[in-house]
């Protein structure tokens, strides 16, 4: 049969051109060409994306001090106004504690006012489609990949920190966040179906996730770029504006930062209000909280969590909370010990310790304690510390919070009173050591820690690996969860199972598994924990879809429309009960004879009365 079809075919196309002449065959076959040529070529069109501009923001940094940067009003003195700067933030490097510049100390009033211009740009923008938002992010994300060390520079000079620790926790994060959502945002915030049950067969039923329009939020100091982006660019792919708080210990850097956003709004063809920038003090997070954002994401401590809490309590306006950390890393005797101490180092010593995330108390297997100390105390010896902003080779900068290291300070002499052993480090520079002008505290290990000292109890944001053993797992489980907090946690093991029997008897939000924080690199999963650190999310699916409001929307299945049934209709009739209750044996009875006894007795609703006296005496 084929050979046939393919015989006629071979003969007839033969004949064609038999009796086609050349030049109309040329012709003829041009055409065609080009008309294969103009569908490659609008296919092509169509499916490849617009080229992303480059944005250029501020002076580079590679090659010279940051004077190009300096806020204005850098030779004015601050006023004082309740113990604080008035008009003005004065912006310090850490490290060397010089003077950047001077921030604007926003009023009540001027954050009020960047609430409404964010609102109105935020009408405009939740009608934007999700291709222009990913544009917007495409943007921002070639921004980062071209600036990476000017990004980089400034955090650390801001910070404290290393080149290398900002690389971490201001570029990696912030792009795998930006890459997650254009290419997994759109399908987690369509309209998604639901079931409609079981009587509502006849219905459809679905989510829409609405913008909540204008999200606030209040963002601390340890890594200034990520903690701007990282809510940010979640709020606007969801279709709403934002208002950031940033700390008054990272003002310096978020002008600089708010540059390139501004710009990359404007290349995006977005809205240029749709995000605002809030330098200031404690009255303008207060004034953010309570001036009419429709929600509040806050990174902080848990003591002005509860202030923030309150604050919004009186217009009722919904509030994630990611608190303080008391993070538990466990170490089993069969742990690879090569993989996890330099995992543990990184989680207790990056960013000086300024982490919310971070390790903290670290609870070793007594046989394999040891060892664990001794790789430990090789590395610490050969670790390089000073101003992050002047040596990129350092591997330990400065703590940025002023006063911050001498809290540290009072909680090792603590523990030390209470019997523990400084390992190393534990106390402050001396007045003739090169550190003694900047805000440092060196990589300190304690050992011997327990529960009658103030460091087993309070967060420390700060360098300080506090050491204790286990001989059971269950011994372990009981101190890892002896902490008015549950934020993350790690579990070492050889035996990947008994890591996941550990981990799931942990009180966290988040258990990384043979690692530390990998749950904060998958940004698919949600951020935030239990108790004392706080409740909701603001990452992962779920805090996408927090950044809207679930509408849930039911309609007709079919063309028809449907109605109350007229026995149910006001006023109702006689048999109006027996009717229902027939339907809530017809729907949800396990047995067929229940169904079927809801059939029959819907169908006497419909009889005559004098038929339904019969049936009921008989």
């Amino acid at each position: 049969m084929m050979e046939t079809v393919h015989r006629y075919l071979k003969d007839t196309i033969g004949e064609f051109i038999m009796a086609t002449d050349s030049e109309t065959l040329t012709i003829a076959v041009s055409i065609a060409c080009g008309l294969v040529v103009v569908v490659l070529l609008l296919v092509a069109y169509l499916n490849y994306p617009m080229p992303v501009p480059s944005i250029y923001v501020g002076v580079g940094l590679m090659d010279e001090k940051p004077e190009g940067l300096t806020m204005p009003g850098r030779t004015r003195s601050p006023s004082k106004r309740g113990g604080q700067t008035g008009s003005s933030i004065p912006c310090y490097d850490p490290g060397t504690v010089e003077l950047l510049g001077y921030a604007p100390a926003m009023t009540p009033e001027q954050v009020s006012a960047s609430i409404k211009k964010a609102k109105i740009a935020q009408e405009e923008w939740k009608h934007s489609s999700f291709a222009h938002r990913r544009r917007v992010l495409s943007v921002m994300l070639k921004y980062i990949m071209e600036h990476q060390e000017d990004i980089c520079r400034i955090s650390s000079i801001d910070s404290g920190k290393p080149m290398v620790d900002a690389a971490f926790g201001e570029l990696i994060v912030t792009c795998e966040k930006i890459r997650w959502l254009m290419s997994e945002g759109e399908r987690w915030l369509k309209p998604e179906s639901r079931s409609a049950g079981r009587m509502m067969f006849y219905k459809k039923a679905r989510v829409e996730y609405v913008p909540v329009g204008v999200v606030g939020a209040i963002v601390p100091f340890n890594y200034p770029f990520h903690n701007i982006y990282n809510p940010m660019v979640a709020a606007i792919f969801a279709g709403n504006g934002i208002v950031i708080k940033v700390s008054e210990h990272a003002s310096w850097s978020a002008l600089h930062y708010a540059e390139g956003i501004r710009t990359a709004l404007d290349v995006a063809g977005a809205p240029p209000d749709l995000v605002q920038i809030v330098t200031g003090y404690g009255d303008a997070g207060h004034a953010l909280v309570t001036s009419g954002v429709d929600k509040v994401i806050f990174v902080g401590s848990t003591g002005v969590g509860k202030k923030v809490m309150a604050s919004a309590a009186d217009t009722l306006t919904p509030v994630v909370l990611e608190l303080g950390g008391k993070d538990a890393f466990i170490v089993c005797e069969d742990a690879d010990l090569n993989v996890a101490v330099p995992t543990a180092l990184r989680g207790a010593f990056q960013a000086c310790g300024q982490n919310c995330t971070g390790a903290e108390r670290f609870i070793v297997h007594e046989n394999s304690v040891d060892k664990f100390l001794d790789i430990c105390m090789t590395a610490v010896a050969q670790m390089r510390q000073g101003p992050a902003s002047q040596d990129d080779s350092v591997d330990f900068g400065s703590l940025c919070l002023p006063g911050l290291a001498e809290k540290v300070q009072e909680l090792v002499d603590d523990a030390v009173s209470h019997g523990a052993t400084v390992v190393t480090g534990g106390r402050m520079p001396s007045p003739d050591s090169e550190l003694s002008t900047g805000q440092f505290y060196p990589p300190t290990i304690l050992t011997g820690v327990n529960d009658s000292m103030r460091i087993w109890h309070e967060e420390v944001f700060g360098p300080v690996m506090s050491v204790v053993t286990f001989s059971t797992d269950d011994e372990a489980i009981a101190l890892a969860n002896d902490s008015a907090f549950g934020l993350g946690s790690s579990v070492f093991c050889g035996s990947k199972r008994r890591a996941r029997r550990i981990a799931s008897k942990l009180n966290t939000g988040m258990s990384s598994i043979n690692d530390f924080a990998a749950t904060y690199m998958a940004q698919s999963l949600p951020f935030g924990g239990v108790k004392y650190s706080g409740f909701d999310r603001f990452a992962g699916i779920e805090g996408l879809r927090g950044m809207c409001i679930p509408k849930s929307v039911a309609e007709d299945r079919w063309p028809f429309s449907t109605a109350i049934p007229p026995l149910l209709q006001y006023p109702v009739k006689d048999q109006a009960f027996n009717f229902v209750t027939s339907l809530v044996w017809m729907f949800y009875s396990e047995s067929w004879t229940g169904s079927i006894k809801g059939l029959f007795g819907l169908a006497a609703c419909f009889l005559p009365s004098s038929l339904r006296r019969k049936a009921h005496q008989e």
